[in-house]
This record gives structure tokens, C-alpha cells and sequence, in this order.
């Protein structure tokens, strides 16, 4: 039986929200989807009769192998869809997102085995983030945020935690793009704004800008 949208996307939030152990609260869900507990809980009772999550009263919910394949794949549909209005479209990165959340309810696998195969087997999508395969496998990568690191290191900017139009235009407009090299030259103890050097010239950010930013050493 396919599933509906309305159980696509507490998959996916499952998939965004879900701790390293697999396990998640109601109240976790709940402020991600911006739905009423009752409802999140009704959705999860029948998530567990799917054995998506083993739900247990008054325990954190706890997803199953199963549920982080089925979340996982509709993530699939949405980043591999994003990647291609990127890349066969001309899209910018900051306008893909919400047309992504529409095209990611497609049911058919093959619609986007077949894009994975016109953009060759893409692993990551548009904003740095994994795109798992057709198995529902992700790659793992060992990334920290941008606020976490040190003066005077030098770091790769290579993900971002939030892809909503405003957060990537304004790293756009900074030209603070993927794969662009970071060096922190300074953070401010009042606020934790940090200001870094990239290109050649000199930026503030914000500390919320700096948390939503993924970072790897420079190697």
C-alpha cells in the first residue's frame, strides 16, 4: 500500500529529528511539524502497527530499521529532485526547495532511479547534504558546525543544516558557497558572531547563521 503524503512527511521529519540512537519524543515531532501532540501521537500508533517505530507509552518513540529505510527514501525523492533543478535546470540553490517538497510525492521509483541516472549517480544534493541510494543507505560524514570552530583555523564550508530560501540567500549574497575554504579570524565573546576571510575578503555572521553551517577541516 503507497504511502499518503501526510505519512511522507512525518517520515521525513522522522529522518531530520531522529537522535544517533533512533530514538525521538512526540514533543521533538511535534515542534519540527508544527502539529498538535494528539496528532502526532495518532500518526505514530499506526506508524508502530506499520512497525515503522516501536512505540511504547511515555517512552521516547523509537525508530525501526524498517521506518529509517521508508524515511529515508523519501528523502531520496526530495534531494535527488532538488539536484536536478540545479543541474538540468538552472536553478539556484535557494529556489529549489519548495518545488522539491511537491515533485517528493511522486510514487514512482523508477521517475527517480532515472533521474539519479541522468545526473550520474549524484551522492550529495545542491546543499551538501547525502543523498541516500535507491536502498535507503546514506553516506556518514564527520562534519561540525561552523560555530564550534576555533580562531585561526581554516575550515571547508560543506553543508548546511537548513535549506530555506532566506538562510541560502543570504549566504549567496556573501558568495559563501559549497566547497568555498573558511579561515576564522575572530569571535566575539558578547554575541558569538565570528568573522572569517573568505576569497580573499572579510565577513561577520551571525551565530545563527554559524550554527546552520557544516564545516570539515581543511586537508
Amino acid at each position: 500500500m503507497k504511502t499518503t503524503l501526510t505519512e511522507e512527511n512525518y517520515l521525513k521529519a522522522l529522518f531530520h529529528v531522529v537522535d544517533h540512537e533512533g530514538k525521538v519524543t512526540i514533543n521533538e515531532l511535534s515542534k519540527f511539524l508544527n502539529v498538535k501532540m494528539p496528532s502526532v501521537n495518532n500518526m505514530m500508533k499506526k506508524f508502530a502497527d506499520k512497525n515503522w517505530v516501536i512505540y511504547e507509552t511515555y517512552k521516547p518513540l523509537r525508530v525501526t530499521e524498517k521506518g529509517r529505510r521508508e524515511a529515508a527514501l523519501v528523502v531520496r525523492k526530495h534531494r535527488l529532485t532538488e539536484m536536478f533543478l540545479v543541474k538540468k535546470m538552472n536553478f539556484g540553490w535557494e529556489n529549489v526547495h519548495e518545488i522539491a517538497e511537491q515533485l517528493e510525492h511522486v510514487h514512482s521509483q523508477v521517475f527517480f532511479d532515472k533521474m539519479d541516472e541522468i545526473l550520474d549517480y549524484p551522492k550529495f544534493d545542491p546543499h551538501g547534504e547525502p543523498i541516500p541510494d535507491k536502498d535507503g543507505n546514506i553516506i556518514s560524514q564527520d562534519l561540525q558546525k561552523l560555530s564550534n570552530c576555533k580562531v585561526g583555523e581554516t575550515v571547508v564550508f560543506t553543508s548546511v543544516t537548513l535549506s530555506d530560501d532566506a538562510f541560502l540567500n543570504y549566504l549567496t549574497e556573501r558568495k559563501l558557497l559549497l566547497n568555498t575554504k573558511i579561515k576564522i579570524l575572530k569571535i566575539e565573546d558578547f554575541d558569538r558572531s565570528i568573522t572569517i576571510e573568505i576569497s580573499g575578503k572579510t565577513e561577520v555572521l551571525s551565530k545563527k547563521a554559524t550554527e546552520k553551517i557544516l564545516v570539515k577541516h581543511n586537508i
